[in-house]
């Protein structure tokens, strides 16, 4: 019998976490995403389990992330994600006016109104298979410029100007040409999460905006520093090692706060691209599609990002190669401080070891001197017992012995003194 990963089925499931079921035409739905990150995952939870009791439906369970019920008169979808929720409320029913009435009129408003976190997506889909002169599909995006394509193999086309209407919500007019209901039901996924992806990724953008003065102000401070380090007059390094240290403080500062929000804009921004691309677009004739439109207006954003992201990182290298070459120049200076000390300490013990000769032949002449006037005194006791002896005489000639004597008996401690001293 295998042993089971703990995470097998989880992870085996995973594939099925978000699904969306088959829609069929007429149909119209509102989608809403509240910026709620994972601190606000308890409060966003218990939120939708009350949406649950009104409606007598059994709530998702504590680790679920998706789920779809049927309401009355309409169907609810909540997703949660790490960052954001998404709440999806659709209905399939006949209509005169795709964007009058829409889905939201039928949530309760005390519940919308307490949702958790900020809201961001706010758009209304209507998808159906009436043909709409131009100036109609005009007239339904209050004239604005319109974005729209073929799609899905000419299975259907859609349009939409990417702005916020009178109720705050944007519009997505899709004309059905015959789609099967799970592959209008996938279409629809996909222009929501391409809508809530392009907001995510979005996010950080006023980041990027709000911090290209500040990087263009430590980058010229950098410069500063810099040129004050390859001055010949200048001489304060430390204060300038504190300048570089506050600075690189600052870099990582910043870079900490901004690496999530620009990693995860990266993030957001190559899932949308994936949406685009499923979308299979093909042009109509005298409109931009959804791809330009989002390459023409979103990328530049997302390379302001990426930008900003390196800028910092380079930012950062530099003010650690500047910091180096202070410190490496600091070291050079304390090593050549250093080598003038050692040679000053050469100089004082060359010093003392001449005066050490010099006291030791002072010492040895001391020595011999109060060694003879001892003999001196030994000769005389010898010459007044009776022997005799010229003590005078004696004396002068035990003056070389004993100063021989003597000097070869320091010679030799000295030796031995050196000696142990190497052995040690």
């Amino acid at each position: 019998m295998f042993v089971e990963h703990p995470q097998r089925v989880a992870l085996h499931n995973e594939i099925h976490a978000r699904p969306f079921g088959g829609v069929q035409s007429p149909m119209r739905c509102s989608c809403l995403a509240f910026h709620a990150g994972e601190d606000l995952d308890a409060e966003v939870r218990q939120h939708f389990r009350s949406f649950c009791a009104r409606y007598t439906l059994t709530p998702p369970a504590d680790d679920q992330k998706y789920f779809e019920a049927a309401c009355d008169g309409f169907t609810v979808i909540w997703e949660r994600h790490a960052e954001f929720t998404v709440y999806v409320f659709k209905r399939q029913a006949p209509f005169e006016q795709p964007f009058e009435d829409p889905v939201m009129n039928l949530v309760p408003s005390d519940w919308m109104e307490a949702t958790p976190g900020l809201m961001l997506v706010g758009l209304h889909i209507a998808m159906d298979r009436e043909a709409r002169s131009s100036d109609d599909i005009a007239r339904l995006f209050d004239y604005n410029g319109l974005t729209g394509s073929h799609v899905l193999g000419r299975g259907a086309l859609l349009w939409t100007d990417f702005r916020l209407h009178g109720d705050g919500f944007g519009r997505i007019l899709v004309r059905d040409n015959g789609l099967e209901p799970l592959q209008a039901g996938r279409l629809i996924q996909r222009i929501q999460e391409i809508e809530v992806y392009r907001m995510m990724a979005l996010l950080a953008f006023p980041m990027a905006h709000c911090a290209t003065p500040k990087v263009s102000e430590i980058d010229a401070r950098l410069s500063s520093i810099t040129a004050e380090m390859a001055s010949k007059t200048h001489t304060n390094d430390e204060e300038t090692l504190q300048k570089l240290t506050d600075l690189a403080a600052q870099t990582e500062e910043m870079a900490a706060s901004l690496n999530y929000r620009f990693g995860a804009a990266r993030a957001y921004y190559r899932i949308l691209q994936a949406r685009l691309g499923e979308l299979r677009e093909e042009r109509i004739e005298g409109m931009q599609t959804l791809s330009e439109f989002m390459e023409r207006r979103l990328a530049p954003a997302m390379r302001t990002c990426q930008n900003i992201g390196d800028r910092l990182e380079v930012l950062s290298k530099r003010v650690a190669r500047a910091n180096n070459l202070l410190r490496t120049r600091v070291d050079i200076l304390l090593e050549a401080q250093n080598r003038d000390l050692l040679a000053s300490m050469d100089r004082r013990v060359k010093l003392q070891l001449r005066l050490q000769q010099t006291v030791e032949g002072l010492s040895v002449a001391a020595i011999t001197y109060y060694a003879v006037g001892l003999l001196g005194y030994l000769f005389k006791a010898v010459k007044d017992v009776g022997i005799p002896m010229n003590d005078k005489v004696a004396s002068g000639v035990a003056v070389p012995v004993v100063l021989a004597v003597i000097w070869f008996s320091m010679h030799r401690i000295k030796k031995a003194l050196h000696r142990d001293e190497a052995q040690g």
